[in-house]
């Protein structure tokens, strides 16, 4: 990261680590599910929301690889609750029965955080026949939350404790197509750009928060939904692609430890709007470097929210 990074009026900058931001905050209590936790920072919010005495479930697709983050944790964090349950976002079904399970297993719920997604793939069609990053980003999370909105309530309820709902969105949402969502063609091919694709999902992560927050402010219930950018994280998949558009691995390095956060800094925003007090009561608002950042004005619309969410509501029926 940039040496010089300057820290916000929450006290954090883009270099503070995910440990940093909850640094006496305590857990103890709380249940936490955390969607792609298998890897990325998905893992190391798992790890920082246990290390802080969270129960955290981890929803995943890769199970034995969920139980290796589950053992180093353990190894670290003798007395972490981490479980983990099988969830593929990108089919309905397999959300249906893990949100069936986990309401089956008398758990609470606190805090949901939608971290998994996928990123600028070729076009594919899920097994539900949606566009593969439009189902796995938003459609997905988007159905989990509503399946799991009662189980949230009902604990905020029972605990007087606020529910926090994230979503990790990411700031490809600037670049989404010139009418935001294309209602009419997530599914065609022919007109279909990964990258803008991966932003129109983005995108919709930022919607999603948004719309839910009106309509929980409206039930007068204690949740609060907001979205946020985890900057960009040196992984594998990110640091491939800036391979390819430099063609040039020495260049790459020296950008990687530049400008690019480590998984420790990536996870930094998730759970400091997760868990810090300063952000109780703050909902449907957007997050980069642990503070309150601007979106767009496509992603403050709120017609386009609306909308977003009765073409959601239909896909999920």
């Amino acid at each position: 990261m940039w040496p010089f990074s300057k820290k916000g009026p929450s006290g954090f900058s883009s270099s503070s680590t995910a440990e940093q931001v909850t640094h006496g905050v305590d857990g103890t209590g709380l249940t936490a599910i955390v969607t792609g936790a298998s890897s990325g920072i998905g893992t190391e919010t798992t790890r920082v929301l246990a290390l802080r005495g969270v129960h955290v479930v981890m929803g995943v697709r890769n199970m034995i690889a969920a139980k290796d983050v589950r053992e180093t944790i353990l190894k670290e964090i003798p007395s972490a609750k981490v479980d983990a349950m099988e969830l593929d976002l990108s089919s309905t079904e397999s959300v249906k029965k893990f949100a069936s399970e986990f309401k089956s297993s008398g758990l609470p719920l606190n805090i949901l955080i939608n971290n998994a997604g996928i990123m600028a793939c070729p076009f594919k069609l899920s097994k539900d026949n949606i566009e593969m990053q439009f189902a796995t980003n938003h459609l997905g999370h988007f159905l989990l939350t509503n399946l799991l909105l009662d189980t949230m309530k009902k604990t905020t309820l029972e605990s007087k404790k606020q529910g926090r709902i994230v979503i990790v969105s990411s700031e490809a949402h600037r670049f989404s197509y010139p009418e935001g969502i294309r209602f009419d063609k997530i599914n065609d091919q022919s007109s279909y750009n990964n990258w803008r694709a991966y932003g129109q999902s983005k995108l919709a992560n930022i919607l999603h928060a948004n719309e839910l927050t009106r309509r929980l402010k409206e039930d007068g219930v204690d949740i609060t939904a907001n979205s946020l950018h985890p900057g960009m994280i040196a992984t594998n998949l990110f640091l491939l692609w800036l391979f390819f558009c430099f063609i040039y691995a020495g260049l790459v390095n020296v950008i990687g430890r530049l400008v690019l956060k480590n998984v420790q800094q990536g996870a930094a925003t998730t759970c400091y709007v997760a868990l810090h007090p300063q952000v109780k009561g703050i909902s449907g608002k957007y997050f980069s470097d642990s503070n309150v950042a601007m979106t767009t004005s496509q992603g403050s619309d709120a017609d386009l929210a609306k909308k977003l969410w009765d073409f959601s509501m239909n896909l999920i029926k």
